[in-house]
């Protein structure tokens, strides 16, 4: 069968593969464009296998409500360059309504778009795009309403830090404020109650080794530390902050004039947690040289 140029068109608009690659695939497959497909995708997750090791750091928080549920999705690249890439974009935007209907990260992959998994979509994206990437993180949140509010947003519903609030009652502009306090303070948590007690006892630990430095009785020290607790806590549990709309009142005051309760949140930001390597360049040209 004879390859025409309009076919090769045809299938690199399909694939986003290169004219050559995209010529050499129908040739292979005498003109078969489904086979030239498979083809250019065996060869896509060869290509994706070895970029897989690179770190990817970079990308979005996407977010999305419907009613009262809502969800966050972490979908990352390997450079900023390729999140404010549209068809990436595009890309998690879908997986984020799907998201919506999945139990977890893993069932999200697994899930469905376009006719494939998502886990597949990504590799061949990794293939096109030319860059890692990954669905990496996602978390779901329920309450009679969902407030949501993107920090830095790169398009609508998604950028660098997104943020959700449940609410028991409906006063969404309000749970949007506390998304926006959110976004800037990142408590550790909602209460005390559900503080990460590592977190804890460390603090306690080290208020405790420098109030023993002052010399004073131990009944004074524990007045000392329990004071000192207390102002911990303010700083790092969302209902004893001071809310960044009126500093004179709690967050969790703030919530009872607003006539809700604060049930959770999400904070979600992208590449957190990720250790990024650091790349020397004096030292990757040495290497260069000492290799020729």
């Amino acid at each position: 069968m004879a390859i025409t140029a309009a076919l090769v068109k045809e299938l690199r608009d399909m694939t986003g593969a290169g004219m050559m690659d995209a010529k050499k695939a129908l040739t292979e497959n005498d003109g078969n464009m489904e086979a030239a497909v498979d083809w250019l995708r065996t060869k896509g997750l060869s290509k994706a296998a070895k970029k897989a090791d690179r770190v990817a750091a970079e990308g979005l928080v996407s977010i999305a409500v419907d009613g009262g549920m809502g969800v966050a999705v972490e979908v990352n690249s390997e450079t900023d360059f390729v999140a404010k890439n549209a068809d990436f974009q595009a890309m998690v935007k879908d997986i984020t309504a799907i998201a919506l209907t999945s139990a977890d990260v893993d069932a999200l992959k697994a899930a469905s778009l376009n006719g494939k998994p998502v886990a597949d979509m990504i590799t061949d994206n990794i293939a096109k795009i030319g860059e890692n990437m990954s669905v990496r993180r996602m978390v779901r949140i329920e309450g009679d309403c969902v407030a949501a509010y993107v920090h830095n947003a790169a398009t609508e519903g998604m950028g660098r830090i997104g943020v959700l609030v449940a609410l028991k009652g409906d006063n969404v502009d309000f749970g949007r404020q506390v998304a926006m306090h959110i976004a800037a303070i990142n408590p550790a948590s909602l209460s005390e109650a559900d503080l990460d007690q590592a977190i804890v006892e460390k603090e306690r630990t080290v208020l405790t080794e420098q109030a023993r430095e002052s010399g004073k009785p131990d009944n004074v020290i524990e007045k000392m530390i329990g004071g000192r607790m207390k102002k911990f806590f303010a700083e790092v549990t969302l209902l004893n902050q001071a809310f960044v709309i009126n500093p004179d009142l709690t967050v969790g005051a703030a919530a009872k004039e607003a006539g809700v309760e604060i049930l959770g949140f999400i904070r979600m930001e992208v590449g957190e947690g990720v250790e990024k390597k650091s790349e020397d360049f004096a030292a990757e040209v040495a290497a260069t040289a000492k290799g020729s």
